[in-house]
């Protein structure tokens, strides 16, 4: 079998290269790779890459995710985040090849208190938020066997992210303050990745499962529950810090003003996911512990 990765360098990317080696050949590209063009931008040399390649499967860990920026570069990331998966799905769909992608919740307007079901109205708010919903139309419109994830908060233990930003403030600052009115459940690279190879192995035997689903961690937290959670598990295993749980004052969103607008209501619900595909998501805890654990003992 073989496989078609797009965004190899980013967080999930990374992860997906581990994941799917067992599935099959493997041939990774990002928006540089020399071979073949990994470039989202040149809608015309991601098709020709795809002819050329001929996958069986094609996996898209690309996007425009600079969700700020995207407020001033909307066309930039109408090309990345909607026009290449909708080129990606046509030429999938000519293949007979599976297409993976990943979406996110921003998607919805944040509203309510109740996780949100794939079928939900959706309603962005922002140009991220609606160039992502854009891309999903794109991919369902083509009638290619695909499979959508959509997830939210996430993190990898390559690169940066807000676990290691919290703990390198809290080694310089007395006190911090973190927003508590926006809630989630921070999501694995490493936990996307893996449900990917799985659910890619289970699709093949079962193209009815061809369809859109939500994919993050159980439970919930704001971004102050997920710091304060950050820094007394560090402080746990011996790393030092000026702050502590106690010295993180909870915020709301409005402290941070930001270009583009967040949803507050970022829970997600994957029922559907864990039954399609029978799994059983870990806690956000679980994989935040271990990601800490790689980076603070390392």
């Amino acid at each position: 079998m073989k496989i078609l990765l797009f965004g190899k360098n980013g967080q999930v990317g990374w992860e997906l290269q581990r994941s799917l080696a067992p599935l099959g050949e493997i041939i990774a590209l990002s928006s540089g790779s020399q071979d073949h063009c990994g470039d989202l931008t040149k809608l015309s040399g991601l098709a020709e890459t795809v002819r050329q390649v001929k996958p069986d499967i094609i996996v898209n860990a690309a996007a425009h995710t600079a969700v700020d920026k995207a407020e001033s570069e909307a066309k930039l990331a109408h090309i990345i985040n909607a026009d290449a998966p909708g080129v990606l799905a046509h030429e999938a769909k000519a293949l007979d090849a599976w297409l993976i992608h990943y979406s996110t919740d921003y998607v919805f307007d944040g509203s309510g208190n109740t996780p949100w079901l794939e079928a939900d109205v959706t309603a962005p708010l922002s140009v991220y938020g609606a160039t992502k919903l854009a891309g999903e139309q794109a991919i369902q419109a083509s009638n290619c066997k695909h499979l959508i994830f959509r997830t939210s908060w996430v993190y990898g233990a390559r690169g940066n992210n807000f676990a290691k930003t919290m703990l390198r403030l809290a080694q310089e600052r007395d006190s911090l303050s973190v927003i508590n009115d926006q809630i989630g459940a921070p999501t694995g690279a490493d936990l996307l990745a893996d449900v990917t190879a799985h659910a890619i192995r289970t699709a093949q035997a079962q193209p009815e499962l061809s369809d859109l689903y939500h994919l993050v961690a159980s439970g919930e937290t704001s971004w102050y529950g997920y710091a304060s959670y950050v820094i007394d598990t560090a402080q746990k295993m011996g790393l030092q810090l000026k702050v502590n749980s106690e010295s993180i004052t909870p915020v709301p969103t409005s402290a941070f003003p930001t270009p583009a607008q967040r949803p507050k209501n970022s829970r997600l619900n994957t029922h559907k996911l864990q039954t399609s595909f029978n799994l059983t998501l870990p806690l956000w805890q679980a994989g935040v512990k271990r990601m800490l654990t790689e980076f603070i003992e390392k």
